[in-house]
């Protein structure tokens, strides 16, 4: 999988968080959505992968993580995170919503509409959510 690949499964899958959301599907809506801001993340991480540099283990084994702000620190994105955090209060309120966000939510059927529908929100509106800043740096 290439960074292309990962682009392309970001923006796939909130077209698909979209239609559960749509339909009534809030868990899987709200699961899908936290998926893609872990693909637009590994995406950066791809951006910054040097074709033939023998790769640090850790970053490596931390890359195949699926917690949204260890994959921040990989990507390199940690201060520019910070900035945004301090100089946008939508964007912190968008960014506090979707690091709540975990895997393990595949397991919960009780995700509400308004879960589901308020990080739908965080990562899709524009301009400041959470996947329209990290498509900057994808």
């Amino acid at each position: 999988m290439n960074k292309n690949d990962l682009e392309r499964l970001a923006n796939l899958r909130i077209v698909e968080a979209e239609t559960l959301l749509t339909n009534s599907c809030f868990a899987g809506a709200y699961y899908l959505s936290g998926y893609v801001v872990e693909c637009a993340l590994k995406a950066c991480i791809a951006k910054n992968t040097k074709q033939y540099d023998f790769p640090d283990k850790k970053l490596v084994l931390d890359s195949y993580s699926h917690d949204l702000l260890k994959l921040i620190y990989v990507s390199g994105l940690k201060n520019e995170l910070d900035k945004e955090l301090k100089i946008n209060s939508t964007f912190k309120t968008y960014w506090d919503l979707v690091q709540e966000w975990s895997e393990e939510s595949r397991y919960d059927p009780d995700i509400s509409m308004e879960m589901a529908n308020n990080l739908f929100s965080a990562i899709t509106a524009d301009p400041d959510g959470v996947l329209i800043w990290l498509k900057k740096y994808w």
